[in-house]
């Protein structure tokens, strides 16, 4: 059975081409706040008409290099004005950025880059040493561009390529009108973190981009003029494409929850911000802080958590301290489809999250307009037609399938990933497979229950991580905790691996063990674990701290358990 809202809006006068509001935002309010960087002590302020203004003299200078339409393009470059010029200017001239993650790894990195092959490289000094010690896309890269000093690796810095533009007799340079692509024209290749498997180059045509400008407008009302705090260098990007100001504060990326409350907080109130995207991991921390202090964010409208599922009590801390009528929203998706699903605080914490303590898995809410779910029969094989999909009806556990203009249709040049993760309709269409299990309920409400390549198959049954681990996360010393199966002469083991809260670290851990199988045993499906181990802090992926790397808790458990 599938669930869909109505269709949304048609994007009628919106263009394709993500780069093509930036003149759009110069030419309305040319004086506005585009972009805000932190810097030092100070901020590196942007306004409407110097972001595209620097767009247009990057792009000329990319363009004098032999970078044009179709040239893929490594963009290794830290949140900074630059990264917003360049990542703009290779879609004005409709360049294919190639944007990955430094937190992947560097094996990671090298065979993405290499399957990428990309003809150019435009990176931060670091990322350039990089590149040559390790021989990152050696084959490919032709042309080369660094963001900073530039030493002994040839091609040229960002700042001369710009000093070396022709400009007009008023010291301006030369508007570049962006490309008019066609819908299915690359637009990107993004790569997924690789928390769960090999990370993948997911292929985004241009029709993806502006269907999800529309979907992300209209899901969160987000309206042209509104600040936002961009904790995430990808979403910031969106800001100019949805008439918002981003304003990136003074924090590692790759390390949202080591980030520094106060400086958030200053970006918060010296820039009034309305909105502000969050991992979970973030939006604990502040929302810690913030109730330590007595403090409260009122100019917030919204705050928006993805990446992972935030706790009930992190929602319940951090809306407390907005205003009425705002809340935090937990947009549900992936790279290969976002958004998928949303649903407020207040929902969660009114309605849903009581089910999730007990081992419902964790409401993510309803389709976005546009999007249809379905809910089929786990395998681990390819499906090539939807008709030979095992569609299931409401309240039943399967793989997520979803379908509609947001959803990317393949990875770059990985056939086979892309066989097993997307299903052809009948229509010609494609849906994708989320590798996530969830199941639906009779008001079309989506609830997840983990990666499908984290459940954990027993002889007696199968175990999913979320609504088995919501049960043990109830009890108040424990941070989080994961799931895990060990292999014994006797099959498979679930093992629960515990993350304690900071004060409880001390506790005595017999005790611990004894409440939380006490826990466990009041649950059908908790009721077999008998294991626990105590873990000091978990793996989690970088890009938003969120992600438990079970694999490796796994490899650890199994370790300990000799």
């Amino acid at each position: 059975m599938t669930s869909s809202a109505v269709a949304p809006r048609e994007l009628g006068s919106d263009p394709l081409n993500v780069a093509a509001w930036l003149p759009r935002m110069a030419s309305r309010d040319p004086q506005a706040l585009a972009v805000a960087v932190a810097w030092r002590k100070g901020y590196h302020r942007l306004t409407a008409a110097d972001l595209d203004a620097r767009c247009d003299s990057v792009a000329r200078g990319l363009m004098s290099l032999g970078i044009g339409r179709g040239t893929r393009t490594v963009v290794m470059i830290t949140p900074s004005p630059e990264f917003f010029a360049v990542t703009f200017a290779l879609f004005k001239i409709g360049a294919v950025p190639v944007m990955v993650d430094p937190g992947m790894g560097v094996a990671n990195l090298g065979r993405c880059l290499a399957e990428a092959e990309p003809e150019a490289f435009i990176g931060i000094t670091k990322a350039h040493v990089a590149r040559c010690l390790l021989g990152w896309a050696r084959r490919s890269v032709k042309i080369c561009v660094t963001v900073g000093p530039r030493f002994g690796w040839g091609g040229t810095s960002l700042s001369a390529l710009e000093r070396g533009v022709a400009r007009r007799a008023d010291g301006t340079v030369e508007p570049v009108v962006p490309i008019e692509p066609g819908r299915d024209e690359t637009a990107a290749i993004l790569f997924t973190s690789g928390s769960t498997g090999v990370p993948k180059g997911v292929v985004y045509p241009h029709r993806v981009f502006a269907a999800q400008v529309c979907s992300l407008r209209d899901a969160f009302g987000i309206e042209a003029g509104e600040i936002d705090l961009s904790t995430f260098p990808l979403f910031a990007l969106f800001g100019p494409a949805l008439g918002m100001a981003s304003v990136v504060p003074l924090m590692d990326a790759s390390r949202p929850a080591a980030a520094d409350p106060e400086h958030l907080l200053a970006a918060l109130n010296d820039f009034g911000c309305t909105s502000m995207f969050a991992s979970p991991a973030l939006i604990e921390k502040l929302g810690r802080h913030c109730s330590k202090h007595g403090l409260t964010l009122p100019s917030l409208r919204r705050a928006i958590s993805a990446g992972a599922p935030a706790s009930a009590s992190a929602l319940e801390r951090f809306s407390g301290l907005l205003s009425n009528g705002a809340q935090v929203w937990t947009p549900y998706g992936a790279t290969e489809a976002m958004p998928v699903t949303s649903i407020g605080s207040d929902e969660i914490l009114s309605d849903t999250c009581s089910a999730t303590a007990s081992g419902a898995g964790v409401c993510v809410g309803v389709a976005v307009p546009g999007i249809k779910l379905a809910v089929i029969a786990l395998t681990d094989e390819r499906i090539a037609r939807w008709s030979d999909a095992d569609v299931l009806s409401p309240g039943k556990i399967g793989e997520i399938v979803v379908q509609g203009p947001v959803v990317t249709e393949a990875y770059w040049g990985r056939d086979e990933q892309t066989a097993l993760a997307k299903i052809v309709d009948d229509d010609g269409s494609v849906r994708h497979r989320m590798g996530d299990v969830g199941w639906l309920d009779e008001r079309g409400r989506l609830w997840m229950c983990g990666r499908k390549s984290h459940r954990v198959r027993t002889n007696e049954c199968t175990m999913f991580t979320v609504p088995c681990e919501a049960v043990f996360n109830t009890h108040p010393a424990v941070f989080r905790t994961a799931l895990v199966g060990v292999e014994g002469g006797a099959g498979i083991r679930p093992v629960l691996c515990v993350e304690l809260e900071q004060d409880s670290r001390d506790a005595d851990k017999d005790v611990l063990t004894r409440e939380l199988l006490s826990l466990g045993a009041a649950h059908n499906h908790t009721r077999s674990i008998e294991s626990v181990l105590f873990h000091d802090g978990f793996p989690v992926d970088v890009r938003h701290n969120a992600k438990i790397f079970r694999e490796q808790l796994a490899v650890w458990a199994a370790r300990r358990l000799r």
